[in-house]
């Protein structure tokens, strides 16, 4: 675990998987080191410098192939016996890599991100096996697979006259987070949906002002925009006024589930216009009242059964009026 944090890059696989990213690391840190004609014919490097080169060939390699490779000490000769080893990975590389090339469509990806990756994927393995891509096939393999909805953006893209791969890719990553923006900004409230704005309102009784704050441009004076008092007629602002306080007693109403009446009704005697603790009724009154509310709760239902003969003048019926319910006291 020690030697795999010194690497300078990734070591070359003995199952051949990574070996034409390795030869090119490989060449690249041996040119940054000074070491590069060690791996070249004809070479007049010294014993030293290709002892340094061995020892940074090595310490890339496998353990299994340090282990293949134990006796050869010249870095030339160890490059020469890997590259007839697994050069032929070009030949097996090569043609997975056109047929992805081929099949490369924008219109497959969801985003413009994983098609980019795909498409230097692509490229980078190509130009490893000697194909020559260049900038004109990347711009047109893009163009030319864009979604079919999407022709009249195409073309409004070829006709900006881009030159470089990069370029059309900066332009398009942009265009695909704003939509992304407009998106989340269309979702995040359906259209039409937005609230009415808040309108404050004041009266004033003695002078018949109207106060409020709003959008439009008043006579008076105002602190803002939107915001100032209108002198109007008196008599609409107090039938205005009164309209408000209806619907609202209205509102207040529905909402309790009862009238005024039932609320200023007295529980003890069921008058109006008193409360329970300023009720002066008799108590005997009190007592009846208590006694009918008590029958009404039981639902107790009464019924007279009569014969087809019966003379109703025959029963002893009492005639009852408000004032017998009153004392003398009372009545004066």
């Amino acid at each position: 675990m020690l030697n795999l944090a010194k690497l300078e890059f990734v070591a070359l696989d003995i199952t051949e998987k990574n070996y034409l990213s390795w030869v090119l690391d490989a060449e690249i840190h041996l040119d940054a080191n000074g070491l590069g004609e060690t791996i070249k014919e004809s070479n007049t490097i010294s014993k030293q410098d290709k002892a340094k080169a061995m020892i940074f060939l090595r310490h890339h390699l496998h353990e299994g192939l340090k282990a293949e490779y134990l006796t050869v000490k010249d870095p030339l000769t160890l490059w020469k016996n890997l590259k007839e080893r697994y050069d032929h990975q070009k030949t097996v590389i090569l043609p997975k890599a056109r047929y992805e090339w081929m099949h490369l469509r924008l219109q497959d990806f969801k985003t413009v991100s994983e098609f980019n990756s795909a498409m230097f994927r692509i490229s980078s393995q190509l130009k490893l096996c000697g194909e020559n891509i260049t900038d004109q096939d990347m711009l047109e393999k893009t163009f030319s697979t864009f979604h079919a909805s999407n022709i009249l953006l195409q073309q409004q893209y070829r006709e900006k006259g881009f030159t470089k791969y990069s370029e059309l890719i900066s332009c398009l990553l942009v265009t695909e987070q704003n939509n992304e923006l407009l998106m989340k900004n269309h979702e995040s409230r359906p259209t039409g949906s937005a609230s009415f704005p808040e309108v404050n309102v004041a009266m004033h009784n003695n002078y018949g002002q109207f106060q409020g704050r709003g959008r439009g441009n008043g006579r008076g004076r105002g602190r803002g925009r939107g915001r100032g008092y209108y002198r109007g007629d008196h008599s609409k602002n107090i039938s205005l006024h009164q309209k408000w306080k209806n619907n609202e007693e209205k509102t207040e109403k529905e909402k309790s589930g009862h009238n005024k009446e039932q609320e200023n009704s007295c529980y003890r005697c069921g008058g109006k216009g008193h409360w329970s603790r300023t009720c002066r009724t008799p108590k005997h009154l009190v007592d009846l009242y208590q006694a009918s509310l008590k029958n009404k709760e039981k639902n107790i239902e009464t019924n007279f059964v009569c014969d087809d003969n019966f003379d109703i003048s025959q029963l002893d019926v009492t005639h009852l009026d408000v004032a017998d319910f009153f004392t003398e006291d009372n009545k004066n």
